[in-house]
């Protein structure tokens, strides 16, 4: 029986590469609702190819004319936030991919999850801001949650059948764009530098995330999440080469690692098949193309926000919904050349000084706070 799949941000780099899965294996998966921020044309070629039912496009300005162009289909067509949210919960779905960028990509989780759907789950920023009510959710309504980011992923198959006590997950980080840069050379590196990733292809936003190291942060507040474990037992160690994913040492000192390419349709495909693994002829991954694989400390000095990450997670409450609300919006600064990239840690730390901190939040209590943080950043930045 066929996978009924929710892809919401099926125009970005995941949603795309998950499309990818559902080609190769047009036995296993059908494709009944997409949704995308505001690219309607790309959204509108997709609907058409895979013969969808629903497509949202979150951007209202565009709804017409995604109207017009799937005039000569039956796909139902609607706008808004609310609506990837409603069709997240809604429809004849089985598994709800969420591929969203950022904290628009909270409320279709919580609904997903609220209809007990599988959750293939891409979007860290619903962890990383509602870590505790997203799980007791998923608990209460015994629904699944199977990572699609690539460290969680390597740690939730290193885990699989296993049942004694871990001693800790360790995550690792390729160090981003600026990973060869001394601190004295950050002061005044462009948009284009921070985009180039010397590993991965991503979105822009994660990409600049991964050059701060604040995407490595929420990583690790996402797998404390996820794996029920405390921060003292998550460890960030630099991996250059990408190739090991992630680790888990056990209480006997065995660690086991998830290896190879820096390719984000394995996780993906791990996700959406799980227990069972996609059949990829194309992946072989040759160890005499790799003769090293190398290690070293993170320099907390040049990435503060990893710190700030750990620091947010131990106080738990709003205070990690505050770290990404000003980060989503001094990346966009950054991207916009309104700011410097050393603003966007400046602009995290003004916001966590400033703002109001609710140590047991709902999740009104989460909005509130995501637009208080928004407000700050604006204003540390002059926006």
């Amino acid at each position: 029986m066929k996978q009924r799949l929710a892809i919401l941000g099926s125009t970005g780099s995941i949603g795309v590469q998950t499309l990818d899965i559902a080609r190769e294996n047009p036995d296993r998966f059908e494709v009944r609702v997409l949704t995308a921020h505001r690219n309607w044309e790309q959204l509108a070629r997709q609907a058409r190819e895979f013969d969808v039912d629903t497509v949202v496009i979150a951007d209202e300005r565009h709804y017409h004319a995604l109207c017009e162009a799937l005039a000569d289909t039956d796909t139902k067509v609607y706008a808004g936030e609310e609506a990837v949210a409603q069709v997240a919960e809604a429809g004849d779905t089985d598994v709800v991919v969420n591929a969203l960028v950022g904290y628009a990509g909270l409320a279709p989780t919580v609904a997903a999850l609220r209809a007990r759907k599988k959750l293939a789950l891409a979007n860290k920023e619903s962890l990383v801001v509602g870590g505790e009510r997203v799980m007791e959710l998923a608990r209460t309504q015994q629904a699944p949650i199977i990572p699609i980011d690539s460290e969680h992923s390597a740690i939730f198959q290193c885990l699989v059948g296993e049942r004694s006590p871990l001693r800790r997950l360790i995550i690792t980080c390729s160090g981003g764009s600026f990973r060869n840069l001394k601190r004295e050379e950050l002061a005044h590196v462009t948009v284009e530098q921070a985009l180039r990733h010397p590993q991965w292809d991503m979105g822009a936003k994660i990409t600049i995330d991964s050059s701060t190291l604040v995407n490595k942060g929420f990583e690790v507040i996402e797998a404390h999440w996820l794996f029920d474990v405390p921060a003292e037992q998550i460890s960030v160690i630099q991996h250059p080469q990408s190739i090991i994913h992630s680790m888990v040492e056990f209480d006997d000192g065995a660690i086991k690692a998830q290896l190879g390419t820096p390719d984000m349709r394995m996780p993906i495909s791990y996700a959406l098949l799980f227990p069972e693994r996609a059949h990829r002829p194309s992946e072989r991954f040759n160890f005499l193309n790799h003769p090293e694989l190398t290690f070293s400390e993170v320099d907390r000095v040049k990435y503060p926000a990893l710190d700030i990450a750990y620091d947010c997670l131990r106080r738990k409450g709003t205070a990690a919904c505050v770290m990404n609300g000003s980060n989503e919006v001094a990346v966009a600064a950054f991207l916009n050349r309104q700011c410097a990239w050393l603003d966007i840690v400046r602009t995290i730390e003004y916001a966590l000084s400033k703002a109001t901190f609710i140590s047991n939040p709902t999740l009104d209590d989460y909005a509130a706070s995501n637009e208080e943080s928004r407000r700050l950043a604006a204003e540390f930045l002059h926006l």
